[in-house]
């Protein structure tokens, strides 16, 4: 399998989960401004829209968006620990907070790497994600991970979302148990391996 990353975007998630997983994957550094991967190929042929990640199966099938290509690597692995198995009411806790992440989250922190947003539309982005984290922050308050002990997929992904959060001025300090959770997450194997393959540390 092939997984088109950039470097520190949110395809560091499922970087991570194929770490987690010992899931043998081939990286394929991607500049998705250019839409072009290393070698001088065209991405749009890969995913014409452009953005990462994109997972290419061995048979040539290509998985993209974040959350399905999550869901693809731990259901290859059969990892029921980071998914849990259907029909169980985690899995579902699981698909809820996976969801969270995508559009409560990395949706207005996409607004903020918009260079063309105006500063108002930037602050409206600012005000939900401080009411999301606050909502998270509380969660975490008598949880370890988001679905109670047990790493998930959704925990890689929002480890990355707010990762992004000095780089666009958002403040996070006031936020103690996100702030534990980030540090726990931080230093698992997983984690530390994924981000040295991507050149982040």
């Amino acid at each position: 399998m092939k997984l088109y990353f950039s470097p520190g975007a949110c395809s560091l998630a499922s970087n991570i989960i194929a770490h987690e997983t010992n899931t043998p994957i081939t990286l394929v550094k991607t500049d998705i401004k250019s839409k072009t991967y290393e070698g001088g190929g065209d991405y749009s042929k890969i995913n014409p829209l452009g953005y990462v990640p994109s997972l290419q199966l061995d048979d040539g099938t290509v998985i993209t968006e974040g959350p399905a290509v999550l869901q693809y690597i731990a259901d290859h692995a059969g990892a029921t620990s980071l998914s849990p198995a259907a029909g169980k009411p985690e899995r579902y806790q699981m698909l809820s907070w996976l969801n969270f992440a995508s559009t409560e989250l990395h949706g207005p922190f996409g607004v903020l790497w918009n260079g063309a947003m105006p500063d108002a539309a930037k602050e409206m982005a600012r005000a939900k994600i401080a009411s999301r984290v606050k909502h998270l922050d509380g969660h975490l308050a008598s949880n370890t991970f988001l679905v109670g002990k047990d790493f998930t997929l959704p925990d890689a992904y929002v480890f990355v979302v707010l990762g992004w959060a000095p780089m666009v001025k958002v403040d996070l300090s006031a936020f103690a148990n996100v702030q534990a959770y980030l540090g726990r997450i931080a230093t698992r194997p997983a984690v530390q391996a994924a981000m040295k393959a991507e050149g982040l540390i």
